[in-house]
């Protein structure tokens, strides 16, 4: 796992301010959260932060952690990183876009650079994106 600079992640505490946000709200906020990112697709802007998530739902930033940490088990660029591979997942699987390049996918679902693109995809999916292609999706 090292080939791509990924640490895998023991046993943690729970972050004092995770049970700061009740059960009601982290089930708003959570549901806001997805559509933000995953409906209106915010995962693709390069830019977009969990500071700009929190202004966007009027909150804070700790309660947006927390609620991430909490419902999905990660951290917000752990959540927007499985978002962006589940994009690159399907563009690879459609056909129609088999003349793109791994860094043009990788441009398109949202990340800054290719590095974090291979880190993210092998994360997620226990292999680089060329291989999944060939081996996962080419059978």
């Amino acid at each position: 796992m090292t080939k791509y600079n990924i640490k895998l992640n023991g046993d943690k505490k729970e972050a004092a301010y995770c049970s700061l946000v009740n059960e009601e709200r982290r089930a708003a906020l959570k549901a806001e959260i997805v559509n933000t990112l995953k409906r209106k697709k915010k995962y693709k802007d390069k830019n977009y932060s969990a500071r700009q998530l929190a202004k966007d739902l009027e909150t804070n930033t700790r309660y947006i952690s927390a609620v991430i940490n909490v419902c999905f088990g990660m951290n917000y660029t752990s959540l927007v990183n499985k978002y962006r591979i589940n994009e690159a997942v399907q563009v690879m699987k459609d056909q129609r876009y088999d003349a793109l390049s791994m860094e043009d996918i990788s441009d398109w679902v949202g990340f800054s650079n290719r590095q974090s693109f291979y880190a993210a995809f092998f994360k997620f999916m226990g292999m680089p994106p060329k291989q999944y292609k060939q081996e996962v999706l080419r059978k």
